[in-house]
């Protein structure tokens, strides 16, 4: 294909933005995240909020992206390198073969986001979670389930975190989220927006089946190690998952599926 621009040199300048992925998925990437797979890829092109920058992909897997080629606009440069090149542009092996960059778009107030939702809007907040692995899940969960929109506190990672876009299948290029400040900040808006907040815990005070059907609804979720505060569980409904009484609790990500299933209007 003529568009494609064939990579031999993994110091190349043209890919400047692949180099050495896992680093600086750590020190940051100037407003821009990594796309990872045909997957996410196809979410990318097809997310209208979010602009492709490039993309790189092993030249074994061109001939499978008939479909998704056509795609990528014209002046979206897409770079194509053997197996050796690509590792070692990466950093690592790259087993998907399928890597893009795209620009992160302006940041949504969290006012802003609640109020553009329906009246029996269903919203996932999340206080303190920090995994990348369970966000990513909470994302694809969030999406599988209807969720209209994902909201957290300061204290969680931040979604465009290249494994957390990847564990999502590209749930967090297309379920709308917003960053609130502290806990309480984002406590604050969810109820000056007109959600009823069901706090999840082990310790609930009501089944998540049992939760008549109201307007907004917001499903709160804390943090596997401290779970969520007293202090606050106090102020809120709480509602609990239903398990074997011989066992502790399940992982927040499993948890979050069982919930949204209870809560789910389709």
């Amino acid at each position: 294909m003529q568009r494609l621009i064939r990579i031999s040199d993994p110091e190349d300048p043209r890919i400047a933005a692949f180099r050495d992925i896992r680093e600086r998925d750590l020190v940051g990437r100037e407003g821009r995240f990594v796309a990872e797979g045909r997957v996410v890829l196809n979410v990318l092109l097809t997310a209208a909020r979010y602009k492709t920058e490039a993309v790189l992909l092993l030249e074994n897997r061109v001939g499978g992206l008939d479909e998704l080629l056509p795609m990528i606009p014209d002046h979206v440069p897409v770079y194509v390198a053997d197996a050796a090149t690509m590792d070692g542009i990466a950093g690592f092996h790259i087993h998907r073969g399928i890597l893009a960059i795209g620009r992160r778009p302006e940041p949504r107030p969290l006012a802003d986001l609640l109020a553009a939702l329906p009246g029996n809007a269903l919203v996932v907040a999340l206080a303190g979670i920090a995994n990348h692995d369970n966000m990513g899940s909470i994302f694809r969960n969030a999406a599988a389930f209807g969720a209209d929109a994902v909201v957290m506190d300061a204290a969680s990672c931040d979604p465009f975190y290249r494994k957390a876009i990847r564990v999502s299948v590209g749930a967090i290029l297309k379920t709308p989220f917003a960053r609130a400040g502290s806990l309480d900040h984002m406590i604050a808006g969810l109820n000056a927006a007109g959600f009823q907040i069901l706090a999840l815990s082990p310790r609930g005070g009501m089944e998540i089946g049992e939760v008549p059907a109201t307007g907004r609804t917001a499903l709160l979720l804390g943090s596997e190690g401290h779970g969520l505060p007293e202090a606050l569980m106090s102020r809120l409904t709480t509602v609990r998952i239903p398990i074997a009484e011989d066992f502790d609790s399940l992982n927040v990500a499993a948890a979050s599926a069982v919930a949204l299933h209870r809560l789910w209007r389709g």
